[in-house]
């Protein structure tokens, strides 16, 4: 059976949803724009059940074993082409983040988003999940942005045609602290998930973790949020954001940066100077030695909250003995054939003993 190629599986579901389109009987003459978001983030963290919630589909989420495709559709107007945003879902947190480079391509990459989910009730986890699968998304970036390049310098006339640098974000001149932030490739919403929990904190820790992803979002040039699904009014403007970056939309003015309620930070609202230095109450800063200003809040936070190893969170899971995958047909071959593997090893037990006797 021939090998498919992350391309391929890319053009087949491009594919099918154009012909789904070309089924509405839509009119041809006008353009469709196609936006392709990526979300990854905590393992459990509620990607999935924030998913359909920004797509308003009623139905149980069910947990992402590794990486999931859907789509969603938006009409501008009565009678006018529907655009279309293509979704994808890392699932497992950080340990399937190579999966990354089927969503992050040449062909996705000028109309692409990243949404980062991050569960704020674990934030004894949370920088090493965010660090790890922002660094995992870069790097393909940057494989992405060096293959174009190859490819144009092999093209006729490529001495005469601008470089291609997919991996370059341009900030408005006027963006804040434009000369000390590392935007992000492109654009990039952080989500703090589950603030139902989170809110329940002590109050100094809840400062330590809205300060730091406050500085985390800034320096990527993101645009951060909290949430919870149990809330209609967070899951509301959590929605404006996603659709902004899905299909274009306005994502509202709303901004919050009090760390005693859920923060709304647009992309660019933010600066160092009203973001601070790090929440030390018991952390003597002096005393800690960093290379740069991220690795500073980094070593601070770390010192409040010690991180887990999340390469060593993965459960051996099996996904045959989940109810939610269940093929009555299929299941009862399976077992049959479990059956007859037990009796084929329960006769090589008997022949086996009989052989050690006559020996």
């Amino acid at each position: 059976m021939p090998k498919i190629s992350s391309d391929s599986l890319w053009e087949q579901a491009a594919a099918e949803v154009h012909s789904r389109e070309a089924e509405g009987g839509e009119d041809e003459g006008e353009t469709v724009s196609e936006r392709t978001v990526f979300l990854m983030g905590s393992k459990a963290g509620g990607k999935t059940s924030i998913l359909l919630r920004c797509l308003d589909r009623d139905e149980p989420s069910k947990s992402t074993l590794a990486l999931e495709y859907t789509f969603g559709r938006r009409a501008r107007g009565h009678n006018t082409p529907k655009d279309i945003a293509h979704l994808w879902e890392l699932g497992g947190g950080v340990s399937l983040s190579e999966l990354g480079q089927i969503p992050i391509t040449p062909v996705s990459i000028r109309s692409l988003s990243v949404i980062l989910i991050l569960d704020l009730s674990k934030p004894n986890a949370l920088w090493g999940t965010m660090e790890k699968l922002l660094q995992a998304a870069q790097a393909q970036f940057e494989k992405v942005s060096s293959q174009a390049q190859k490819a144009q310098k092999a093209k006729p006339g490529a001495k005469h045609q601008t470089p291609v640098h997919l991996a370059a974000r341009v900030l408005p001149k006027d963006y804040p602290d434009r000369e000390l932030i590392s935007p992000f490739p492109v654009p990039l919403l952080i989500i703090g998930s589950k603030y139902d929990i989170f809110q329940e904190f002590d109050s100094e820790k809840r400062k330590v973790v809205s300060k730091t992803l406050r500085f985390i979002a800034h320096y990527y040039a993101a645009s951060l949020i909290f949430t919870s699904i149990k809330t209609e009014s967070l899951m509301s403007k959590t929605k404006s954001f996603f659709s902004h970056l899905a299909f274009g939309l306005d994502r509202g003015k709303t901004m919050c940066c009090d760390s005693t309620k859920p923060l709304i930070i647009p992309a660019g609202s933010d600066s160092f100077s009203q973001i601070g230095s790090p929440s030390s109450t018991d952390v003597d800063i002096t005393s800690l030695h960093a290379k740069n200003p991220k690795d500073l809040w980094k070593k601070v936070y770390e010192r409040v909250f010690p991180q887990e190893n999340t390469s060593e969170q993965r459960e051996l899971k099996d996904p045959t003995k989940d109810p939610q995958y269940c093929e009555p047909q299929i299941d009862g071959m399976r077992a049959q054939k479990d059956q007859e593997l037990e009796q084929y090893k329960r006769d090589a037990a008997k022949s086996w003993k009989g052989l050690e006797l006559e020996t």
